[in-house]
């Protein structure tokens, strides 16, 4: 296995595309083309977490949280970053961060602290805009379903948890074959009208070529008439945090203590109590305070996040429970998450979880 190998794969779950702005994803040590038996996934890349895959004779290390972030000017060993990379680089091993891109897939981070917590009905809670294109490619009636299939194939038209999506409209198309040619109906130098079919569907940027060359390969015209546009629509799968509900409602204490139980917390940091049970929670792994007038609006009962300050406890106003598990806390499930998805995806690579506890944050 070459990491490049490995890095596809990934990629196709969480698109480098869908990272924000500020971060850094993508491989940050290391040559694609090597080749590698084994990874390593962390939430945080330390100098204890290459040693750790060092000894188990890991090439690959593949964290959610990026060890660079900004960049190096040199590599003189004065900060943990620098001393970082430069062990990755004394023992050979790669470093792979999938971050915001994983963060802003339905089924990535936040889909799984929903998992954890037995949220049903789940859902986007801030959807992305401009993460769709409407394809519409005109077709002959008798070859339409062909070149479905192959744009359905390709991975276009899924909305939500809906598959095999297309809306078609009949017409007549014109078209003069020029000198050279060899058209599929009619004749060169002459006029012809074609019963067509026109076939649309979405589907997100990063598989526009893919798609694109599927509808070109399965159309039998010379020239294909086709239209791509983007979309302002928000993309159901993709976007920041995620609302889900239960069906029976807990009592707020009760609700606190399943977080206790489930991240493994000694205390939870809260707002006040309402005296209003708990059904629909809205959350998100890491830092998730810029989500809250969105996880009001979607009717939470409790917003779940980490990294809250003082002030923003005093912004949630009474109109639903602020639930503060910590950054560590709400993604620490991550590794084991992207672990289950290669070793489903990949089953002859050997994927290793670290056993370093990289929390910076200690209570005493």
């Amino acid at each position: 296995m070459r990491i490049k190998d490995v890095i596809t794969v990934l990629e196709a779950w969480a698109p480098p595309s869908l990272q924000e702005d500020y971060d850094n994803c993508g491989l940050q040590v290391g040559d694609p083309s090597a080749d590698v038996t084994s990874a390593l996934v962390c939430l945080d890349c330390t100098e204890a977490v290459v040693a750790e895959a060092a000894a188990k004779g890991c090439g690959l290390i593949i964290t959610h949280h990026p060890v660079i972030f900004k960049g190096l000017k040199s590599l003189v060993a004065r900060t943990y970053v620098e001393r970082t990379v430069l062990a990755a680089l004394k023992h050979g091993i790669a470093i792979y961060a999938i971050h915001t891109n994983l963060d802003n897939v339905l089924n990535g981070v936040n889909g799984e602290i929903a998992a954890r917590l037995g949220l049903l009905r789940t859902r986007v809670l801030a959807p992305r805009s401009g993460q769709l294109r409407k394809l519409a490619v005109f077709v002959p009636l008798a070859q339409a379903e062909a070149v479905r299939k192959a744009l359905f194939g390709a991975g276009a038209g899924q909305v939500g948890a809906y598959d095999e999506c297309s809306f078609s409209s009949e017409g007549v198309g014109t078209f003069k074959a020029g000198e050279g040619t060899d058209p599929f109906v009619g004749k060169v130098g002459e006029r012809h009208q074609e019963p067509e079919v026109r076939v649309e569907v979405i589907l997100p940027p990063h598989l526009e070529g893919r798609v694109v060359a599927a509808m070109r390969s399965a159309h039998p015209y010379e020239e294909v008439a086709f239209d791509l546009i983007p979309l302002a629509n928000g993309h159901p799968g993709i976007g920041s945090g995620l609302v889900g509900e239960w069906d029976q409602p807990l009592e707020e204490g009760i609700f606190l203590s399943k977080l206790k139980e489930i991240f493994g917390l000694r205390s939870v940091r809260h707002t006040a109590l309402l005296g209003q049970p708990v059904r629909r929670i809205a959350l998100c792994g890491g830092s998730g305070s810029f989500l809250l007038e969105q996880a009001v609006a979607s009717g939470a009962d409790a917003f779940l996040t980490g990294d809250l300050k003082y002030h923003q406890y005093f912004d949630a106003d009474r109109r639903l429970l602020l639930a503060d598990i910590g950054h560590y806390g709400s993604e620490q499930f991550t590794p084991a998450l992207i672990a289950r998805y290669l070793e489903r995806e990949m089953p002859t690579f050997a994927v290793r979880l670290t056993e370093t506890v990289t929390d910076p944050i200690h209570y005493s």
